[in-house]
């Protein structure tokens, strides 16, 4: 339940995963609205028909993002394992890090929640 920045040893995703913060929808909406509105500025009218194309565009390009598989071909996810052999993957995860006790301290300067 985290990403990189985490510092995390490992990353697993099951292939029904999805690699990402919000819904498609949700970021679709918020990515949309902002960007329409950069539209508006330049003198460019935005009507209904725009703001759904951007909307459906966004949240296409969003949900392919989200699939473990992109993720995992840029390296954000360190496997995609199958859900039945989750048990053995994990034994394995906290064994190799068993052997390597010595982690450095993890400091994400400051956080804010």
């Amino acid at each position: 339940m985290c990403g990189k920045a985490y510092d995390p040893r490992f990353i697993f995703a099951w292939p029904t995963a999805r690699y990402a913060v919000m819904s498609g929808a949700s970021a679709a909406g918020t990515l949309a609205e902002i960007r329409a509105r950069q539209m508006e500025r330049t003198g460019q009218a935005v009507g209904e028909e725009e703001r759904k194309a951007l909307f459906d565009q966004i949240r296409q390009d969003y949900d392919a993002q989200a699939d473990p598989r992109y993720g995992a071909a840029r390296l954000w996810v360190d496997a995609i394992i199958d859900p039945a052999r989750t048990r053995e993957v994990l034994i394995r995860a906290l064994e190799i890090c068993a052997l390597n006790t010595n982690v450095a301290r993890f400091n994400p300067g400051i956080l804010q929640t």
